[in-house]
């Protein structure tokens, strides 16, 4: 305190000539109807430029809203797209049981690892919306994983960085489908199993799902092949594919209903020998 009082001494001809310029400002202002116009006007500026400041940032924290409906508004085109190409893979065909194959359902990322050997992603979506276990899991990237379990509102999504996680993809350029599984080292690099040495492989080659398993749509991007080994008499290339989805990132994703699946299901339980 002391200290204050010293330096409010030493400085004390500044203080005292700052107080008496403001009171002749105001003087000026209060007595001057040209002065109080410009004052107010700049004042006015300053006070506009805050407001806009304010409405910036409340516009930056409804971004989560917006962020939501782009979601929502993604999955509808989503099942949109997915309608258009199942009326042209059927012949235009207008049996509404191949048009609504799949439904699309919208979730926010609330928890997700990507350090482990078995990664796990948890969902603002459960039950309640119709989201079961076994159910495949998309962003607007690429493939993310398939359902683990729910509850009422939350759902574990067993990641595509996952040792235990394997999906059938699908060679987009000649059609060979294999194996996808990540290996447990880089968490933006799976491997892509089964691929004949005979065929032709580039690095950049696209990798989708390929649909069989009637769980993932067909098409859905997996990512591109960085990496390319094929060892003296191995039947199969050694393929290494760099995800789409960073799953750092990874913010909003869409949970795929198989409208289908059922059906597909109880088929297929009756051949003993037939495994997804």
């Amino acid at each position: 305190m002391e200290r204050i009082f010293l330096f409010l001494y030493q400085y004390r001809a500044f203080f005292t000539f700052l107080a008496l310029e403001l009171f002749c400002a105001w003087l000026i202002i209060q007595n001057n109807q040209y002065q109080g116009a410009q004052f107010f006007n700049s004042s006015n500026t300053f006070v506009g430029g805050v407001n806009n400041f304010s409405q910036n940032m409340r516009d930056y924290f409804s971004l989560r809203e917006v962020n939501v409906m782009l979601a929502e508004e993604n999955s509808r085109l989503r099942k949109s797209l997915e309608q258009r190409n199942q009326e042209i893979w059927s012949g235009r065909t207008t049996d509404e049981e191949i048009i609504n194959r799949f439904d699309f359902v919208s979730a926010k990322v609330v928890n997700n690892s990507t350090d482990r050997y078995t990664n796990f992603i948890t969902i603002n979506k459960g039950s309640k919306d119709g989201i079961v276990a076994g159910m495949a899991v998309i962003s607007s990237y690429g493939a993310v994983g398939k359902v683990k379990m729910t509850s009422a509102h939350f759902s574990v999504v067993t990641s595509l960085l996952n040792i235990d996680l394997r999906i059938s993809g699908l060679l987009k350029r000649t059609g060979h489908f294999g194996t996808i599984q990540w290996d447990g080292r880089d968490p933006q690099v799976v491997e892509f199993e089964f691929i004949p040495r005979h065929v032709k492989v580039a690095e950049g080659d696209t990798i989708i799902t390929s649909g069989y398993s009637g769980v993932f749509p067909e098409g859905i991007l997996i990512g591109t092949i960085e990496k390319i080994e094929l060892r003296e008499e191995a039947p199969f290339y050694e393929l290494r594919v760099k995800v789409a989805q960073d799953f750092r990132k990874l913010s909003f994703v869409s949970v795929v209903k198989s409208n289908l699946l059922h059906e597909l299901d109880s088929l297929e339980v009756q051949i003993p020998d037939m495994k997804r």
